[in-house]
């Protein structure tokens, strides 16, 4: 069978709302240097996506595009992966995300989403087989990664189904 690697990740550190809207906070500082840094940390660990889905949200987008310039660079010569920005990750929960998973063609060995709390946390939690999981949903920090493995195609994700095989929070 084949492995296929989950990358849950959640947007960097953004604005705080004031008067603008949700959608519309953008990263701050610290935010654009963490999703850097996230990057950076896939890259290193060899986490190269396939398909990366990603909310359409300002901030997500933002993580997103920072963390794939360290991607790129250490992917010299090999394709881009697809990206897809689906409107049910901005306030989708879990059940939206398995959802989109269950459409990843079954090609694709490494999918990366990009995505908002609580969401990420639990999906992340949700995944987990029972002898992992603890009865306690972790809450992923802003550039938190979670990155989870399994054995069965993208068309029978569901909660059990992959363990959790490496986590970081992503600080630059």
């Amino acid at each position: 069978m084949t492995t296929r690697t989950l990358i849950l990740l959640r947007h960097a550190k953004a604005e705080t709302p004031g008067d603008l809207d949700d959608y519309d906070r953008a990263l701050t500082d610290r935010g654009r240097s963490d999703a850097d840094a996230a990057g950076s940390w896939l890259a290193d660990a060899r986490l190269h996506p396939d398909l990366v889905l990603c909310s359409p949200a300002k901030r997500t987008r933002q993580t997103w595009q920072n963390a794939a310039i360290a991607l790129t660079q250490a992917r010299a010569g090999q394709p881009a992966p697809e990206v897809h920005y689906p409107d049910s990750l901005y306030l989708g929960r879990g059940g939206e995300v398995f959802d989109l998973l269950r459409e990843v063609p079954g090609t694709v060995r490494t999918v990366l989403v990009v995505g908002h709390n609580p969401t990420m946390s639990e999906v992340s939690a949700l995944l987990l087989p029972d002898d992992q999981y603890t009865g306690t949903v972790v809450e992923m920090k802003t550039s938190g990664i979670a990155v989870h493995t399994g054995e069965k195609p993208w068309s029978e994700a569901e909660p059990g189904a992959m363990r959790l095989t490496r986590s970081h929070t992503a600080r630059g």
